[in-house]
């Protein structure tokens, strides 16, 4: 990888390593118990130490690494404990977001459903599952905007960063896979459209639980990304 220029943009070292770092773990370039080298990481973006301290350090408070004195950072594995613990906090607050989104939903914010769901069409005919990824986080804010909370979407955009790998390797069924999602996002966008809460939030259940199936197959396919 080539050096990376600090005033080819504005942004810090620490943003650049932790962006580019990022990205190598959710989208699985980095698999979950690769090491990662400090003082490689340093020597590509022509760097010293501290930013790519500082980067690993944010990336272990979203729980992506696991930093460990005198030894190599290392790719968190995955936890079927954790996975639980942020699919039961997203559910609580998805299905709280999504009942105050079809009691509040305006002529507005159907807009910013329906320009939404276009984007989304549009992205399932190139079967590009990186735009989906980015659309997937802005239909969720646009939904916690519609439902009055939109610091809800913190939490939310938290918990959905620890199991994006886990989305990334369920894109391999190909585009039926991407096309059952956004099939999902057009029936909550209908019934919060429509004022159906609890219709809405049982379509937002069901969407949560697409990942069962390819957690179980991750499990048994790869036990080794699992921590023991």
């Amino acid at each position: 990888m080539q050096s990376v220029s600090q005033s080819r943009v504005r942004r810090t070292s620490v943003d650049l390593v932790f962006d580019h770092l990022y990205q190598e773990i959710n989208l699985m370039k980095l698999r979950p118990g690769a090491k990662i080298s400090e003082a490689e990481i340093a020597g590509q973006f022509n760097v010293s130490r501290q930013p790519v301290r500082d980067a690993f350090s944010r990336l272990e408070n979203l729980e992506l690494v696991v930093i460990r004195p005198q030894r190599a950072t290392e790719v968190r594995r995955f936890s079927a404990k954790a996975i639980k613990k942020s699919r039961f906090i997203r559910a609580s607050i998805e299905s709280e977001v999504l009942r105050r989104a079809a009691a509040e939903c305006s002529a507005e914010g159907a807009k910013l459903i329906d320009d939404s769901l276009e984007v989304q069409h549009s992205i399932v005919a190139n079967e590009d599952f990186d735009a989906f990824t980015e659309q997937d986080y802005v239909f969720h804010k646009k939904l916690c905007k519609i439902a009055g909370v939109e610091f809800a979407f913190e939490v939310i955009s938290d918990e959905k960063a620890k199991i994006d790998r886990l989305c990334v390797l369920s894109h391999s069924d190909g585009g039926d896979r991407l096309s059952e999602l956004v099939s999902d996002h057009d029936e909550i966008g209908k019934q919060i459209k429509a004022g159906n809460g609890q219709k809405a939030v049982d379509a937002g259940m069901l969407h949560l639980s697409r990942l069962d199936g390819t957690i179980e197959k991750i499990l048994n396919d790869h036990p080794e990304y699992f921590e023991s």
